[in-house]
C-alpha cells in the first residue's frame, strides 16, 4: 500500500488523504494555523517529531531545555501575540514537567495547547516505562483534555482543543496522544471546530442588566472601576477607554489588567492589591459603585473579604458564569465579552467628569509619593533601588517594550513603576505566583512580537529555577534584554519574615554563582552593575545591543516592597512602611 493514496469519501464528497496519526498530529497544527511551538522529544513523541522534521519549513519548532520551559515560552508567546501557544512533550516526566505551565496557564486564562506522547494504548495502566496517568494528573489544571488511542481521533480531537483553547474564557488544554495512534493509518480530513453542544463559551447578554447597570452609574457620585485582564483578553482596549473618558470614572487595575489602559491615562488610577497604589486601595472602601470588568475578585485584591467594598453597589462586566458572586457579592452582573458589553453600554451612561472624587486619589497619590515612591525612584543612600532600575528602563524603551517579569520583591516593583502606551505590554504570572515563569515567557515574548523590545525582570532566586533556557537563548539567538535584580535573598518571603517573623530568615539568604560568567559561557553579551554612576549607561547598553544582553544589578539587600496590605487584613489597612 502506498503512504498516500488518494480516496474519496462518496457521502460526504470530501478528499481526504491516507496518512499516519503523527503527520496528522503536523497537519492539523498548521490548519489552524500555527507556525511555532516549543517542545522537547522523547520516546513517546518520537513519531511526531519525526514528521515534524519533514514539515520544518512551514513550521519552526524551539528546543527549550526543559519542558517547564516549554509551556512558559508557550505562554509568553500567547499573551504577547494574541494567538494560541502550543507546546509538545514526551510522556512520562516530559508531560509532569508541563504541569506546572499548564496550571499557571489555566488560572490566568492563557490560551495554549499542549501535545504529549504517551505509551502504546495496550501498556495503558500497566506501569510502563514512562507511562503517566497525565489526563488524571492535569485534570484540575486544563480546561480541557483528552486521551487519544486511535488515529483516526486525532483532527477531530485538536480542533476540539483549538476551539476550546481560544474560545470565551480562554485556557490551557492537553492532548495525550498513545504511540500506536501517532503510528496508525487513517484518512485523513481536518474541519475546524466551531462549537460544541452544551458548551457556550460566550453568555448572553441580557438588556435589562445593561439598563440597570447603566442607571446606577448615572446616579453614582464616587464610582470607580477595576479593570483586569478580560480587556485585554477580550480585545477590549479601545472601548474600556471610550467608557472610561465618557463617564469620568477614576480606573484601577490588577497585575493582569495592567497595560489595557495607558499607565499615563488622566483617569488610570493605579493597581489595586497586597502591593498596589494607596489611593485605589483605600478609597475601594469609600466609593459608591465600583465597576468590576474582566476581573475576578482575587484574594490578594480584595484583602479580607468581609470588608471590601461594603458601601458600594458593585456591577461585575464577566465573560465566566463562574466567577459571578464567587467572592463577593454583586448588584449586577453583566455577562458577555467586555468588547461587546462595553460597547452597549456606552450609548446609555452619561458624560461626566466626578472632579472631586478624581482629586481624592491624586491627594492619595501625593501621600504615597512622599512616603514610598519618592526614595524608591530617587533615593539618596548610596545601595541601588529597583525601583530605579525600572525608571532607567522606562527612560530608555519609553513606555513601547514589554516587560515580563518573574515572582517576587522585584514583580510588584516592576507592575508599579513600569510604563506602558501599548496593550499586551505586561507578561507575569498572576494567580499561580510562578517562580522561573520570565526567562522562558521572555523567549516566547519575543518571538510573539519580534518588533517589539522584551525586558524581562527577574530575581536571583526565580532565574535560578529556569536557568538553563539560556541554552535556547543561545541556540536561537532571540534577543531577549535579561535584568536579573540580585540582592542575595529570596526577597518577598525574606521581607515577610521581617515583618511577620520577627527577622528569622531561614532559608531566604542566597549564597549566587558569578551570573555575568554563566551568561558569558552561553556567549551572551553580559555586565554586572554595582554602583548608580553606571546604572543608566548600562541599561542604555543592553537596549540598543542587537542580541540577547545579560545585565546583573546588585541593589540593596533589606529593601523592602510598600505600599503593602497584610495578609488577612482590609485594604483600608494598607500599610506605607
Amino acid at each position: 500500500m502506498e503512504t498516500h493514496t488518494q480516496t474519496i469519501r462518496q457521502k460526504e464528497k470530501v478528499t481526504t488523504e491516507r496518512i499516519t496519526g503523527a503527520e496528522a498530529v503536523i497537519r492539523c497544527l498548521l490548519a489552524e494555523g500555527v507556525d511555532l511551538i516549543y517542545g522537547y522529544p522523547g520516546g513517546a513523541i518520537m513519531p511526531v517529531y519525526d514528521e515534524l522534521y519533514k514539515f520544518q519549513d512551514k513550521i519552526h519548532h524551539v528546543l527549550t531545555r526543559h519542558e517547564q520551559g516549554a509551556t512558559h515560552a508557550a505562554q509568553g508567546y500567547a499573551r504577547a501575540s494574541g494567538k494560541v501557544g502550543v507546546a509538545i512533550a514526551t510522556s512520562g516526566p516530559g508531560a509532569t514537567n508541563f504541569v506546572t505551565g499548564i496550571a499557571d496557564a489555566q488560572i490566568d486564562s492563557t490560551p495554549m495547547v499542549c501535545i504529549t506522547g504517551q505509551v502504546g494504548s495496550h501498556l495503558l495502566g500497566s506501569d510502563a516505562f514512562q507511562e503517566t496517568d497525565i489526563i488524571g494528573i492535569s485534570t484540575p489544571v486544563t480546561k480541557w483534555n483528552c486521551q487519544v488511542t486511535k488515529a483516526e481521533k486525532i483532527p477531530e480531537v485538536i480542533a476540539k482543543a483549538f476551539y476550546i483553547a481560544r474560545s470565551g474564557r480562554p485556557g490551557p488544554v492537553l492532548v495525550d496522544i498513545t504511540k500506536d495512534a501517532q503510528f496508525g493509518e487513517f484518512d485523513f480530513v481536518y474541519e475546524k471546530c466551531k462549537g460544541i453542544r452544551s458548551y457556550i463559551p460566550i453568555p448572553e447578554t441580557t438588556p435589562d442588566s445593561l439598563q440597570n447597570a447603566a442607571a446606577i452609574i448615572n446616579e453614582a457620585k464616587k464610582p470607580m472601576i477595576v479593570f483586569g485582564q478580560g480587556v485585554i483578553l477580550g480585545e477590549a482596549e479601545e472601548e474600556l477607554k471610550d467608557f472610561v473618558e465618557k463617564t469620568g470614572i477614576p480606573a484601577a487595575w490588577t497585575i493582569l489588567g495592567l497595560s489595557a489602559l495607558p499607565t499615563s491615562h488622566p483617569l488610570n488610577v493605579g493597581m489595586v492589591g497586597m502591593h498596589g497604589n494607596y489611593g485605589p486601595n483605600k478609597l475601594t472602601n469609600e466609593c459608591d459603585v465600583l465597576l468590576a470588568i474582566g476581573m475576578r475578585f482575587d484574594d490578594r485584591v480584595t484583602g479580607k473579604l468581609d470588608t471590601y467594598a461594603k458601601q458600594a453597589k458593585i456591577i461585575h462586566f464577566e465573560i465566566d458564569p463562574s466567577e459571578v458572586n464567587k467572592n463577593v457579592p454583586v448588584d449586577i452582573a453583566v455577562m458577555g465579552n467586555v468588547k461587546h458589553t462595553l460597547k452597549e453600554i456606552l450609548p446609555l451612561v452619561k458624560p461626566n467628569e466626578h472632579q472631586s472624587w478624581t482629586e481624592e486619589f491624586r491627594a492619595h497619590d501625593k501621600i504615597e509619593f512622599d512616603k514610598v515612591i519618592k526614595e524608591e525612584l530617587y533615593p539618596e543612600k548610596d545601595g541601588l533601588t529597583m525601583g530605579e532600575v525600572l525608571k532607567g528602563i522606562n527612560q530608555e524603551t519609553a513606555g513601547d517594550a514589554i516587560i515580563v517579569s518573574d515572582v517576587g520583591q522585584h514583580q510588584m516593583i516592576a507592575c508599579r513603576y513600569a510604563e506602558f502606551k501599548k496593550s499586551r505590554s505586561n507578561v507575569t504570572s498572576g494567580g499561580l505566583g510562578t517562580m522561573g515563569f520570565a526567562l522562558p515567557a521572555a523567549i516566547g515574548a519575543k518571538m510573539g512580537a519580534p518588533d517589539r523590545e522584551v525586558v524581562a525582570i527577574i530575581g536571583d532566586g526565580g532565574y535560578q529555577m529556569t536557568i538553563q533556557e539560556l541554552g535556547t537563548i543561545f541556540q536561537t539567538q532571540v534577543p531577549v534584554k535579561i535584568v536579573v535584580l540580585n540582592n542575595d535573598f529570596l526577597g518577598m518571603v525574606r521581607q515577610w519574615q521581617q515583618l511577620f517573623f520577627d527577622k528569622r530568615y531561614a532559608s531566604t539568604e542566597m549564597i549566587n554563582p558569578d551570573f555575568v560568567k554563566i551568561a558569558e559561557g552561553y556567549h551572551i553579551k553580559a555586565q554586572k552593575v554595582t554602583a548608580r554612576n553606571n546604572l543608566q549607561e548600562a541599561i542604555q547598553e543592553m537596549i540598543q545591543h542587537q542580541g540577547p544582553y545579560f545585565l546583573e544589578v546588585c541593589v540593596e539587600k533589606e529593601n523592602n516592597v510598600f505600599p503593602m496590605i497584610p495578609t488577612g487584613s482590609s485594604v483600608s489597612d494598607i500599610r506605607l512602611e
